[in-house]
């Protein structure tokens, strides 16, 4: 099991997106900036705005590079309100 996951930062007001086999430790991860030169250590707020349960890390992979190469506040957003939006992806693909 894989997740994808959506983070987002009031003070930035920006979102991140990750994948990862367990959400609630990756955002403690994020939040003790963990990661040395990651973007998420531009603030200490993040908190989870969705999680995403996919059946691969491969799928999970895939979400996370379709959702940054979109580039778009707006379509995270609809992901973040519509997640079947997701599976509609993942369909596509297959």
């Amino acid at each position: 099991m894989h997740f994808l996951y959506i983070l987002y930062s009031e003070r930035l007001d920006k979102y991140y997106t990750g994948e990862t086999p367990d959400a609630d430790i990756r955002l403690d991860l994020h939040n003790k900036h963990h990661f040395k030169n990651a973007f998420t250590n531009a603030a200490d707020d993040w908190t989870i705005k969705l999680t995403f349960n996919t059946d691969s890390k491969e799928n999970a992979l895939y979400l996370e590079s379709f959702i940054k190469r979109m580039k778009s506040k707006t379509f995270i957003e609809k992901v973040i309100n519509n997640p079947s939006i997701l599976n509609q992806i993942l369909e596509k693909r297959a």
